[in-house]
This record gives structure tokens, C-alpha cells and sequence, in this order.
């Protein structure tokens, strides 16, 4: 059964983005050795036009053959016209708000994101990578097989947190930590079967 991870990158105070869902201040930090790290380990999750700008467009995909977002982590790249932002991987956009998709290579579902997430996970395939948001994020909890955690040497304060979701805990190990010369860490986890404590 595929995988599902949540790569995404965070504020030291769980934030994935401000409350207006900028997150320019986190790219800021996306250079150097991190970005090496991310191209190298992850090329999947740098958007189509970045591969093609540093010349990897058509490396393999390593671990993810399909990325799952939800309708305001989609959004960002629409006002510059960014309506394919991952053409390298099978696109799924959870929205009930858009009546269509704006690019025949993006799929737009209104289904409940649990039972698609677990349908896919039941596809032969490489991983399944959720991309954002929180919302999303918070629904698909329970689905949620890995963590990658780059987190930022920032604190927000307030803005869109790492899960928007109800109290119930959800036990993963950790599985591995680097940091860079930049301040980012990045570090893994592993969902745990261990009994959870309220």
C-alpha cells in the first residue's frame, strides 16, 4: 500500500503560512545547501517551472507520483497563471468552490478527501505527497503515514497552522533530523502504532 507524506515546510511555532497565506518569509530560507537537500532528496516537491530553471525537468520521480492540495495551496500559483504547478506528477485539488479544473492535467474533486486518500493508497504506484493545507492537512490526519518537517528559524505569531483540526492524538516516531547552515532543519517521522494518551 502507497504512503501518504506530508512534506511541508514550517515556522518554529507551527505555522505553514501568515493568516493571509503568504508564505514568502519561509522562501526566503530556500537556498544553498537546503536546496540542494530538496532537489536531490525530494525533486518531486519543486514546482515544474523550478525543475525545468535548474536543469533536472525530466529527473525521475524518487519518491512521489502523485500530490494531493488543497483549493488554497493550489490557489498561489493562479494569479501568475501557474495552473499546472506539479506536471511531473498526477494532480489532485480537494475544493468545493471551483466548479472546474483550470488545466486538463489537474484533477478538481468536491469527494471527501479521506476516502480519495484512501483509494489512491490502494493504487500500485510510487507515494503520495500532500502539499498543503492545513485544512486539508486536518482531514487527512488519520491517512497521514510520514512527516517532513522542514521547519524555519521563524516564529509567526499567528497564521495557518501546520493542522487545522479537533483534539485527538496521533502518535509518529521520529526517524531522522539534519539542519543547515541556514537554520532550517528538516526532520522525519514515522506514524507509530503505539497507543496515544488524551
Amino acid at each position: 500500500m502507497r504512503k501518504l507524506t506530508y512534506y511541508v515546510g514550517a515556522t518554529l511555532d507551527g505555522f505553514i503560512a501568515a493568516p493571509d497565506d503568504d508564505y514568502a518569509a519561509l522562501m526566503a530560507y530556500v537556498g544553498g545547501e537546503f536546496l540542494s537537500h530538496m532537489c536531490e532528496e525530494y525533486p518531486e516537491t519543486v514546482p515544474t517551472p523550478g525543475r525545468a530553471a535548474m536543469g533536472f525537468a525530466d529527473a525521475p520521480n524518487k519518491r512521489f507520483d502523485t500530490v494531493v492540495m488543497g483549493r488554497g495551496t493550489y490557489g498561489q500559483g493562479l494569479p501568475a497563471g501557474l495552473t499546472s504547478p506539479y506536471a511531473h506528477l498526477r494532480q489532485i485539488v480537494f475544493s468545493r468552490s471551483l466548479a472546474g479544473s483550470p488545466d486538463p492535467a489537474v484533477e478538481v474533486t468536491a469527494a471527501d478527501p479521506l476516502s480519495r486518500v484512501r483509494e489512491l493508497k490502494r493504487e500500485d504506484g510510487l507515494g503520495i505527497w500532500l502539499c498543503g493545507g492545513g485544512d486539508l492537512a486536518g482531514q487527512l490526519l488519520p491517512e497521514i503515514d510520514e512527516l517532513v518537517v522542514k521547519q524555519y528559524p521563524l516564529v509567526f505569531g499567528s497564521g495557518v497552522p501546520l493542522f487545522r483540526a479537533d483534539y485527538a492524538p496521533h502518535a509518529f516516531e521520529p526517524t531522522g533530523s539534519r539542519t543547515f547552515p541556514n537554520g532550517v532543519t528538516v526532520r522525519t517521522f514515522e506514524r507509530t502504532s503505539a497507543p496515544t494518551t488524551g
